[in-house]
């Protein structure tokens, strides 16, 4: 883990009674671990939206499994990047739907392809990429 650094940010008063709110609400430690954590988290947006640093993720989808082959559309998919999937959890929610979760690791740019490629099933009544960075920078 790297030296921590102390700097200090002037902000207005209405600005800092809304992000002490927040860090309540949110239950942060400290002002600090809240600062940390909003600049790791733009950071990582940052380098989604860039396309080329690897990072982690989970794609959750929500799915009728009585759509004609779309569990042998969504299989297929899968086999076709397991270079990017590193696991799948499947869950029955009903006898009617079903939950998926694929933990996917690789360029955020892939995992964002992948992502829309399998929520643009039909069938498929949510699809939702979450992605975190392999690493702390």
């Amino acid at each position: 883990m790297s030296q921590v650094v102390r700097f200090s940010v002037s902000v207005e008063d209405d600005l800092l009674k809304r992000f002490d709110r927040f860090c309540e609400q949110e239950q942060f430690a400290t002002r600090s671990e809240a600062v940390r954590q909003l600049i790791h988290d733009r950071l990582t947006t940052q380098a989604w939206e860039r396309g080329t640093h690897e990072v982690a993720g989970t794609l959750t989808l929500v799915y009728d499994h009585h759509r004609t082959q779309l569990g042998e559309r969504l299989a297929q998919l899968q086999h076709d990047h397991t270079d990017l999937i590193v696991a799948t959890t499947h869950v029955h929610l009903t006898h009617d739907v079903c939950l998926e979760v694929i933990i996917l690791r690789g360029a955020a740019e892939r995992l964002q392809h992948i992502a829309a490629q399998l929520k643009g099933l039909k069938g498929i009544f949510k699809g939702q990429l979450v992605m975190a960075t392999t690493h702390a920078e």
